[in-house]
């Protein structure tokens, strides 16, 4: 019975650790970091629908842009909208699947409710091409994913 205890408890130490470090690299990533509205370049309105999509799909941005997103949810099913590489995004993704009760609070990412509207501010300071996605549980593997691309 302890060698169960002892297993679940390091299951448990794991997850919280993954979780963690992954709150912590988000904080700032290779996409950018987190911007502050009062410096915005412009708004960038993203629409989130129930077919899986956002619109746009694909977002041009100027290298050094401080993007205010305006991320509406008009579907009836909670969605987001989360900036990071493809390896962040589904490390994250499997992070959710893992604990789709997880409150996910990190700063390149806004959770919307249905028919509610939420904001995220980034800024772009390297060129490349970037990807966001929704990673509630099934959305990213439905396709539910963008791309930025900066110049």
């Amino acid at each position: 019975m302890f060698k169960r205890f002892r297993a679940a408890a390091g299951l448990f130490l794991a997850l919280v650790s993954t979780a963690v470090l992954a709150h912590v690299a988000n904080e700032a990533s290779s996409v950018g970091n987190p911007g502050d509205a009062s410096h915005a370049t412009r708004t960038v309105a993203v629409t989130m629908s129930d077919t899986m999509r956002f619109e746009p799909s694909t977002i041009a941005v100027k290298k050094g842009e401080t993007i205010h997103f305006v991320v509406k949810n008009a579907g009836k099913i909670r969605h987001e909208m989360t900036l990071g590489s493809k390896k962040e995004l589904k490390a994250h993704a499997d992070m959710m699947r893992a604990m789709p009760d997880m409150a996910d609070d990190d700063t390149n990412s806004v959770t919307v409710e249905p028919g509610h509207t939420g904001d995220l501010v980034w800024q772009f300071p390297h060129a490349g091409t970037f990807d966001f996605a929704c990673l509630q549980a099934g959305h990213f593997e439905a396709g539910m994913a963008g791309t930025v691309v900066v110049r």
